[in-house]
């Protein structure tokens, strides 16, 4: 009988958690399976079959809760319950989930039945907010309360942000109640930092097997024709290009671009992708903005024809964007945040401290002396043999074989 994967996650083939649900099924399918995804907001077309969780009105009331009442993951249970029934007839063999916060879930709902389904549950861990009783990220606030119990949330007022009551305390509580009950529980988080963290919280004892994420290196490789690109974003000639990209950029790091771009002189450009409107119209001379694209082909040529990838973010997990500087042949340097220094090596990059922008000054003037060149195939090969899509979510289809027991 044809096996069956069904994954639950925010988006559908949309952003980085979409697009690896996307390929993790698209493995599945090529070992015979069935895949669907079951996805709360945003969505492009896939090969896997979808089901979106409920409604536009169901967010938007699912929102309110959360901004006034703390009640994050805690609303849309009419829309969870229904997914519920969809999971029922459809009788999934392995059950995946990824992003299950975002205002379209209830997660209550959602363990009380996983802890009776009697069937294997993955849970790929892109962020924190798994055990956290808030938020989704700690390490800008340098919180560890998660580690004994959540209560007085330093970041009440960031995502997923209640404007008037702290309840971290009692959402701790239930996020351990409600996901300590499933019995047959594996966790995927996306980086060594992660599951360091990951075992020191009350998930400690679950199952948990690290996979990183993965890219597609057909999609995302060198470019040796990059003049286009350059002519379509007024990007100068001759000057040595420092890229940053982001498809959010909250603590992103866009301050210390600014400021890096007033300790460098007029031989760099800084090109930022992913703003805002509002920050577009706030750039200063010498940094240029481009606004958040789908289009592979021309991220893969700012990759190409940037002399350093920067990344300068405050807090993340595993930023695939270090994954498709590298495969597109562009050193890397990162603030030591979170798992993304796990990107690189000696010779695909540079770690820095957090606001050390003298140090990123000096290693930005170091590596473009050098030239990309130099680094350009070892960066390739680092994604190549660790960070590889196919290989990556290979992982996924071996575990959940062992988890039915399916001989290869």
């Amino acid at each position: 009988m044809t096996k069956k994967l069904l994954q639950i996650n925010i988006t559908a083939n949309w952003g980085s958690h979409g697009k690896i649900a996307e390929g993790i099924g698209n493995v599945v399918m090529s070992h015979g399976w069935e895949s669907h995804v079951a996805y709360g907001r945003w969505a492009n077309p896939s090969s896997s079959q979808l089901y979106h969780i409920g409604s536009m009105m169901d967010e938007r009331i699912h929102g309110v809760g959360s901004r006034l009442l703390d009640n994050h993951g805690l609303m849309s249970k009419r829309a969870t319950i229904q997914l519920l029934r969809y999971v029922e007839q459809l009788n999934p063999d392995i059950i995946h989930l990824h992003n299950i916060h975002g205002y379209y879930l209830n997660y209550p709902e959602l363990f009380s039945f996983l802890s009776q389904a009697n069937k294997p549950v993955v849970w790929t861990l892109h962020d924190c907010w798994p055990y956290t009783g808030h938020c989704a990220h700690y390490m800008y606030v340098q919180c560890d309360r998660w580690k004994t119990h959540c209560e007085h949330c330093p970041q009440k007022r960031s995502y997923p942000a209640s404007l008037l009551f702290d309840r971290s305390y009692r959402n701790y509580d239930m996020k351990k109640q409600a996901f300590l009950s499933v019995p047959n529980l594996t966790l995927a988080p996306v980086s060594k930092w992660l599951e360091g963290d990951l075992r020191q919280s009350f998930l400690k004892d679950c199952s948990i097997r690290q996979i990183y994420n993965g890219i597609d290196t057909n999609m995302f490789k060198p470019q040796t024709e990059t003049k286009a690109i350059m002519s379509k974003y007024d990007i100068p000639l001759g000057k040595r290009v420092l890229l940053g990209v982001a498809s959010n950029w909250w603590r992103k790091g866009f301050e210390d671009f600014l400021q890096l771009r007033r300790l460098l002189d007029d031989r760099y450009v800084i090109v930022l992708v992913g703003l805002d409107e509002k920050r577009m119209k706030s750039l200063p001379t010498g940094v240029i903005g481009i606004r958040r694209t789908e289009n592979v082909t021309d991220l893969c040529g700012l990759y190409s024809l940037a002399d350093v990838f920067l990344n300068l973010t405050l807090e993340d997990n595993m930023p695939t964007t270090n994954l498709e500087a590298l495969a597109c042949g562009t050193p890397v340097i990162t603030y030591r945040t979170g798992g993304s220094p796990e990107a690189i090596d000696e010779l695909t990059g540079h770690v820095v401290m957090q606001g050390n922008l003298e140090a990123v000054c000096k290693l930005v003037e170091s590596v473009c002396n050098r030239g990309e060149t130099v680094y350009a195939s070892a960066c390739r090969q680092r994604v190549l043999d660790k960070f590889c899509s196919s290989k990556q979510f290979e992982k996924y289809y071996d575990l959940y074989s062992q988890l039915l027991g399916i001989k290869k």
